[in-house]
């Protein structure tokens, strides 16, 4: 066990990334960082001090402080305190980084607004774990969390994301993932490119990707365990209209050849090159 205490920390709040599930996943900074650190909270404080125990960190005397969705507002005032006692608070997350569907959006805006510094040591993440291992495009995407649970609710919010051009990242339980998939069917239809993630960086790890009905009629076979990561691709892009193709080729004739601004534009608007070249001759007769 760690017995000694690391350097003092400054004081304020630090936001410490946790494994999303294999232990060695940890950062040495987040390590530094518990052993260190004045006060420690966590989203579950069992789970907090197994990790601990696993790295050979001792929680010692310190205060180990429950804060979660159910305490959140009698909790904050306290953690507060302990920040204007010039104290570091040491956060962290049931698993991943904090503030990424957990409730530490409000302790670190009311630390913000007292003027307390905030600190983040990343780490592991299952939303770019996800995106990372699925091969659905990353360049662009969406963190939509949690769909909501009542069935009227979650099409309208569906239906709000159906446009969004880049990857939509979920996070659901097993016990709904059903209901969400059959949902993106009614609202996205079923040929959306999609990718189940389950168990990432644990033994039993599962990435599966197919279309979104795909991943629903396979669901029968499924065992399913843990939340899963549901990543579906975006929204059709729309065609660029006729001002933002001119404004475009204008502006790449400035520096550009003939061949270079064609090729420029209509690899950048995802246009036919032929229709480029033949508007941008339009363009340099008129």
């Amino acid at each position: 066990m760690m017995d000694a205490r690391p350097k003092a920390l400054e004081a304020g709040l630090y936001l410490v990334a946790t494994p999303i599930g294999h232990a060695r996943d940890i950062t040495l900074r987040a390590l530094d960082i518990l052993a260190a650190a004045d006060v420690l909270a966590a989203e579950d404080t069992r789970r907090a001090r197994r990790l601990m125990q696993i790295h050979g960190v001792a929680p010692g005397n310190r205060p180990l402080i429950a804060y979660h969705d159910h305490n959140g507002r009698r909790v904050r005032p306290l953690l507060l305190a302990h920040l204007a006692a010039g104290r570091s608070v040491a956060y962290v997350s049931d698993a991943g980084t904090p503030l990424v569907a957990d409730p530490g959006y409000p302790l670190v805006r009311a630390a913000r607004d007292e003027g307390f510094a905030v600190y983040a040591a990343p780490g592991a993440s299952a939303v770019l774990t996800a995106l990372t291992v699925s091969g659905m495009p990353t360049d662009q995407f969406h963190f939509a969390g949690f769909a909501p649970t009542a069935p009227d609710a979650r099409l309208v919010f569906l239906t709000s994301l159906r446009d969004v051009p880049g990857t939509l990242v979920f996070y659901e339980s097993p016990k709904r993932l059903a209901k969400l998939l059959s949902a993106l069917v009614t609202v996205f239809g079923p040929d959306r490119p999609a990718a189940m993630c389950r168990e990432l960086t644990k033994m039993f790890e599962d990435v599966r990707c197919a279309t979104v009905g795909g991943l629903l009629s396979q669901l029968p076979d499924l065992v399913l365990k843990g939340e899963c990561v549901l990543l579906v691709g975006g929204g059709a892009r729309s065609a660029p209209s006729p001002e933002v193709i001119d404004a475009a080729l204008c502006d790449a004739l400035l520096t550009h050849s003939l061949k270079d601004a064609v090729k420029e534009v209509s690899r950048t608007l995802e246009l036919p090159r032929r229709r480029i070249y033949q508007r941008a001759l339009e363009l340099m007769k008129e």
